[in-house]
């Protein structure tokens, strides 16, 4: 019979599934990690460009995930639900979830506002006949059928919830996650990181603001950058008691979730720095312990000088430092999570991927990886995640 009792040791990451730009599956993120390659280009999704634009969005877009669902519930999913299903399938069966009990294993979906861009695309096709719309978009249009999918396709009969935090969500998630583990809620918790499928509509608003870059590189830190390149992306990670025996990437050693105060999207110096003070604490750890940060790093000018200016600050000048989106974009919802399956495959490789178009830094004294990979082995590495509205996250994750 599984315990309900509290675990004392830290969680464990077990299982990792997840889907880039560069493919499905962690072979392909490993790939792209250490051959890096850019993947911008020109949006090519119905819905995702604006009549009468000059110029068209760019960004990076999924392959078709595989074919996984019966055909009759395919044909009432949407596209991020079918590729959330294609990574927890590959997550589920990385950690070997099939020899818990179903009550005993839980989800928490990472991620609001997910489908604008099908919901868009529906509302034209049954423009003057709206009596005809299909029932089930009674319960799609909802995030929650992200639970329902998932848990109606795997035994996961434990809570289920999804949590909305903009670009935190997933990273959120994951702390959700580990506490629902930490707390005997259940034993194995599965944080999803959602693909958030934007339409023109939402990327016309994010250019307006100048969050969005208008070329196909994302360049987080280097002086050049000019906004984020919003990417499709998903990732799932099964989070356990460490006492099942399961598979090991790692540990969750530390957190932290604050809010810094800003209804929009301004940074604040303070609160990022309050924010890694205090993941180090819940950990026990001191900067100098630190020796890997996986940063949000989306590109944009003024996050990117706040997030390097509160590393510095933070004393942790001596980690190796670099960041995800350079090489898949920005995928928003699921960034955190997809970031965090990257920063537990470098753990265990001993081996970081540079950041791509990082020439000109705008912290040169931190270590950057830049140009190549770099081989070395972190004991305790540091993730941040940040979102519009205030939301900050920070992992702290040991071997």
């Amino acid at each position: 019979m599984a315990s309900s009792q509290p675990d004392p040791a830290p969680p464990r990451v077990a299982g990792i599934g997840v889907a880039t730009g560069l493919g499905y599956g962690q072979a392909a993120l490993l790939d792209g990690m250490w051959n890096p390659r850019p993947l911008g280009g020109v949006l090519q999704r119905p819905g995702r460009q604006l009549e009468g634009r000059a110029t068209p969005f760019l960004g990076v877009e999924l392959a078709e995930p595989p074919a996984l669902l019966p055909p009759r519930v395919a044909r009432i999913t949407s596209l991020g639900g079918r590729v959330a299903v294609a990574v927890l399938d590959e997550a589920w069966r990385d950690a070997g979830l099939d020899a818990l009990a179903p009550e005993r294993i839980g989800l928490v979906v990472g991620g609001s506002n997910l489908n604008p861009r099908e919901q868009g695309l529906a509302r034209e096709a049954y423009a003057g006949r709206m009596a005809y719309l299909l029932p089930s978009h009674g319960y799609t249009a909802f995030d929650t059928d992200l639970c329902g999918l998932c848990t109606s396709t795997f035994p996961i009969r434990g809570m289920s919830c999804t949590l909305g935090g903009a670009s935190a969500s997933g990273l959120l998630a994951v702390l959700q996650a580990a506490d629902a583990v930490r707390s005997g809620r259940v034993d194995a918790c599965i944080a999803l990181g959602a693909l958030q499928d934007l339409s023109s509509f939402e990327l016309q608003a994010l250019a307006n603001l100048g969050a969005l870059s208008p070329s196909s590189r994302c360049r987080p830190f280097d002086q050049a950058h000019d906004g984020f390149l919003f990417a499709e992306a998903c990732a799932a990670l099964v989070i356990c008691r460490a006492d099942l025996g399961l598979k090991h990437y790692g540990h969750i050693l530390g957190s932290a979730w604050h809010s810094n105060g800003q209804r929009g999207p301004d940074p604040s110096p303070e609160g990022e720095l309050r924010l890694i003070r205090s993941a180090l604490a819940s950990a026990d750890l001191d900067p100098a312990q630190i020796d890997y940060v996986n940063t949000h790093g989306t590109g944009t000018p003024k996050g990117d000088d706040t997030e390097a200016a509160a590393l510095a600050q933070a004393g942790l000048g001596q980690a190796p430092i670099n960041a995800g989106k350079s090489l898949i974009g920005h995928g928003l919802s699921a960034a955190g999570t997809v970031e965090t399956a990257m920063t537990l495959l470098q753990m265990q490789a001993g081996r970081l991927h540079p950041c791509l178009h990082l020439e000109n830094p705008v912290q040169p004294d931190l270590h950057w990886v830049r140009g190549a990979p770099l081989n070395h082995l972190p004991t305790h590495a540091l993730k941040l995640s940040f979102g519009f509205g205030g939301m900050e996250g920070a992992l702290v994750l040991g071997r």
